[in-house]
């Protein structure tokens, strides 16, 4: 969901290419068998929760060990040759991973991924991460996507902010405020449902800019995380007639929806004006008895230029 004042600047240009894949260690993912190879674990003889959850410690492993232990061994193991990556700031190919982990790795040997949440659903991960490099700093929060081909890491996008001194809403951008307060997803029977709900909610609202959407589809008891909106749904209501108002001839476009028991996350470029750029944007959502009851987003510029051609979409 957009801000209602100017999107923040990127993440400067080392941070947010160290953002390529934002990861740490996360309570109850499975951990990666450490005696087999990754190519053995594609799906076959798994269930389709194993894999995801496969799918979830893959990512979790990878950038935990390149950024924070400068260990370039499990790109060889987990991540693909031909590795495809969308972050503007970072060339294609394992290779690059590995050379961007070893200097992280020296210039900042505190640098942290503080992860928040990891959802996974079919060939996809989402990672939602604080990012710091030196201890004490904000950081920036900034969503990883993986896609997985064959049981390694194929292709990346991410969107990244600076964490905010203050909030208009009182919350932090990570925290979870609903009840029950858990970084983990729900239910994975659940999936289908919230997954249908959020893009119909999502059409309605930023795609149609509908504000009748909100009476619709979100839940009294609303949590917001975008720092330049007011708690409530009578702040979402408020920030996003603003906003529409102000960008009347906004567009936006969902990229891919990734859903985990009552977790959605929604990947968009927003454009407010014809022939603007736009923003790379996820918005990530929490359903509970049917109603959207908490939102975390990120926001950044989609730059002139790109250092591997691929696009941030």
């Amino acid at each position: 969901m957009p801000p209602t004042t100017p999107a923040r600047r990127t993440l400067v240009a080392f941070l947010a290419s160290a953002a390529l894949l934002g990861a740490a260690a996360v309570p109850a993912v499975a951990s990666v068998p450490a005696s087999s190879d990754s190519g053995a674990h594609t799906g076959f003889g798994y269930d389709d929760c194993a894999r995801l959850g496969y799918q979830k410690a893959v990512a979790v492993r990878v950038l935990k060990g390149v950024f924070e232990q400068g260990d370039t061994e499990v790109v060889d193991r987990f991540v693909r040759p031909d590795y495809i990556q969308h972050n503007p700031l970072a060339p294609d190919g394992a290779e690059t991973l590995k050379n961007l982990g070893k200097s992280v790795h020296q210039q900042f040997p505190d640098f942290s991924y503080d992860i928040k949440r990891v959802i996974s659903e079919g060939d996809l991960v989402l990672v939602h991460s604080n990012v710091v490099a030196t201890p004490g700093t904000r950081g920036s929060a900034v969503f990883d996507i993986f896609r997985f081909q064959g049981g390694k890491i194929a292709e990346h996008w991410d969107t990244g902010q600076s964490v905010p001194e203050k909030s208009a809403n009182g919350n932090d951008m990570f925290s979870t405020v609903s009840l029950p307060r858990t970084e983990q997803p729900g239910p994975g029977f659940l999936t289908a449902y919230n997954k249908k709900l959020v893009t119909a909610a999502f059409d309605q609202l930023l795609v149609k800019k509908d504000l009748s959407a909100i009476d619709r589809y979100w839940g009294a008891e609303y949590h917001q995380h975008n720092p330049n909106i007011a708690d409530g749904v009578d702040g979402v209501k408020s920030g996003l007639g603003a906003y529409f108002k102000q960008f009347p001839q906004l567009t936006v476009t969902p990229k891919r929806v990734i859903a985990e028991g009552d977790l959605v996350a929604v990947h968009s470029h927003y454009v407010n004006a014809p022939g603007e750029r736009g923003q790379a944007i996820v918005d990530l959502f929490r359903v509970r008895g049917g109603k959207i009851v908490e939102h975390w987003d990120v926001i950044q510029d989609v730059p002139a230029t790109s250092a591997n051609g691929n696009g941030m979409f």
